[in-house]
């Protein structure tokens, strides 16, 4: 027997954060549909997602419009779904790991189950017992009590189940009669086991199939592996695949039924099918199946089944553009920018979403100006940016937790309308926000998902109560404490160029920030080098001062330029380029990064 609840943070693997950019409602099945069951009595059709959404549909081939609601809970791939209580309450199973039950009738899920350690990948449902087993790749079946699991509060969590074990193989397939009395596995151990649930006793193995078992189906009283012949076929059939539409084939007036085993493996006389046309489709929509970053590492270009591209903002967490049926590679080469920002989020395509990752490995690695960025500045100046910690704020702006109160520090103001203290709470980064509607969710690195919450839910008590619970210290360090992480240095060695005549100097290694632009280098070596090299063979009287004491700073920068070059490879470097972008595409090579300076030949 094992219990569930809510996993201790103990022993916690590394957290990481991860949201989706999307519409505020997906209407349509993004990716390829896995599982399905039909409510006959309200006419709807539930539908299980790769893109992680429970869809409902209408079956009333009247309706224009068949989407009823979404039922958005899972994280990952939903692979299986059971209705169970007479349409009431549905099951799904998921590559998150976790098991889930809704209210079907209102679209809710009641509770999370997350007794599996892998892919939970089938679901087995035994209707006279209200019983659903669960099974996956961790090679264990579970057994639930639907009416136990129905009864579940946020204060009465926990669950006790049975547990079959024996498998030694990922299961990918799961059947129980109706009676639940006997329950099967297919794996891809090749063999079917066989358990009597009442007793979670093994009864017997199997043999004969050759490749992994997918799919089974067991009879009323769980004596054959087949459909019951005795009963009339059904009227009408609903097919998913791994394309994102819904077929609906009717088989009314149909009556040369035969089952796969009749059919002989002669293919010299091919069989007509049954039905060429489907009587209903429930249209799905585009996967994206292709991306690029590109180089500002905050935008990228995606291609989807369609064949239609689309530009993405990585930090307003949405969609720019959509370019339509354009050329994928064409596209990427006219947005070419020679910049280089250091990664610091990953893409996933799993769902047919973009969904992005921040791990704290590298998520505050890119820093840029705010001018670069696009942002401007309520004093005028260019700060320097950190792109994760940003974005980071913008996902969290919702939480109590992250606001500045000013009372805190002293810094109301006196309203002079009305004498009152003003308090204006900051929220978010002062720079941009993310569409409240974007799902947020902390995970453990290797996809066991911790908590899914949408960023305008993040100020809902219960919400703000399992964030503190979740949020991982390094997020905690940027969003509550206002850490910003230290700027990235990065070490250079600064020479004369051969062709400048100049005798080499003692090689002192320089540090700077990664950003620093080739422009402000020549202008120290204008001020420190060239200057110090003219007033060294010149002598100063005291009504001639230094011209290094003259010029003011601009004036410095506009003959730094005029005068000097700087150099990498014996490249003449753009001064507006930035000292990490000169190293990724100029320099090329291990070792810290040298520059040449010379003076301009007039």
């Amino acid at each position: 027997m094992a219990a569930h609840h809510r996993q201790n943070t103990a022993g916690r693997r590394k957290v990481q954060v991860s949201y989706v950019i999307r519409d505020e409602v997906e209407k349509y099945n993004r990716n390829g549909v896995n599982a399905l069951q039909l409510d006959p009595a309200l006419n709807r059709l539930f539908t299980a997602g790769r893109d992680s959404i429970i869809r409902i549909w209408s079956v009333n081939q009247h309706k224009q419009d068949p989407y009823i609601a979404s039922m958005e809970h899972h994280t990952d791939w939903v692979n299986d779904i059971v209705l169970c209580c007479n349409g009431k309450t549905l099951i799904s199973a998921s590559s998150d790991t976790t098991v889930k039950v809704w209210n079907a009738h209102k679209g809710f899920c009641m509770s999370t189950l997350r007794t599996h350690k892998d892919y939970v990948k089938a679901l087995a449902y035994a209707k006279d017992k209200e019983l659903v087993a669960s099974a996956g790749l961790d090679r264990q079946i579970f057994l639930w009590d639907v009416n136990t699991l129905t009864a579940l509060t946020a204060s009465n969590n926990t669950v006790t189940t049975s547990s079959l074990s024996g498998n030694k193989d990922s299961i990918y397939s799961l059947a129980m009669n109706q009676m639940g009395t006997v329950i099967v596995s297919g794996s891809t151990e090749k063999v079917l086991r066989v358990w009597d649930p009442r007793t979670c006793a093994k009864l017997m193995k199997l043999k004969g199939h050759t490749d992994n078992v997918k799919a089974l189906l067991l009879n009323r009283d769980g004596t054959q592996m087949e459909l019951d012949r005795s009963a009339d076929p059904p009227p009408a059939l609903w097919v998913a695949t791994t394309k994102s539409s819904v077929n609906k084939w009717t088989l009314k007036g149909i009556h040369n039924f035969r089952a796969s085993g009749d059919y002989d493996n002669d293919c010299t006389n091919p069989i007509p099918p049954l039905c060429t046309q489907p009587d209903q489709v429930i249209k799905g929509g585009a996967s994206i199946i292709q991306c690029h970053i590109l180089n500002d590492k905050r935008h990228i270009l995606t291609k989807d089944t369609n064949n239609n591209v689309a530009y993405w903002d990585v930090l307003k967490a949405c969609k720019v553009e959509d370019l339509g049926k354009v050329d994928f590679e064409e596209e990427i080469k006219k947005r070419f920018k020679m910049v280089y920002v250091p990664n610091w989020f990953s893409v996933d395509l799993k769902t047919g979403m973009l969904t992005i990752t921040l791990d704290e490995s590298d998520c505050f690695a890119a820093w840029v100006s705010a001018k670069d960025a696009g942002f401007s500045s309520p004093d005028g100046s260019d700060p320097k940016l950190n792109l994760g910690g940003l974005l980071l704020q913008a996902l969290l702006e919702y939480w109590p937790r992250t606001h500045i109160n000013p009372m805190d520090e002293e810094e109301n103001e006196i309203n002079h309308v009305n004498g009152e203290q003003e308090n204006r709470v900051q929220k978010g980064n002062g720079y941009f926000q993310v569409p409240p509607h974007t799902p947020v969710i902390f995970g453990e690195a290797g996809g066991r998902t911790l908590f899914r919450l949408l960023c305008r839910d993040s100020g809902g008590e219960t919400e703000s109560m399992l964030l503190n619970e979740t949020v991982p210290q390094w997020v905690i360090d940027i969003t509550v404490d206002k850490n910003m992480p230290k700027f990235n240095k990065i070490p250079f060695y600064l020479q004369p160029h051969s062709s400048s005549g100049a005798k080499t100097l003692k090689k002192d290694r320089l540090s700077a920030s990664d950003m620093l632009q080739v422009r402000k280098v020549m202008e120290h070596v204008y001020e420190k080098i060239i200057n110090l090299d003219n007033e060294s063979q010149t002598t100063s009287s005291s009504n001639n001062e230094k011209a290094g004491e003259q010029e003011k700073e601009e004036d410095i920068a506009v003959l730094a330029e005029e005068k000097i070059e700087l150099l990498c490879q014996d490249q003449v470097l753009d001064p507006n380029m930035d000292l990490r972008t000169v190293k990724h595409f100029i320099w090329k090579s291990g070792g810290d990064l040298t520059l040449h300076y010379r003076q301009k030949s007039t």
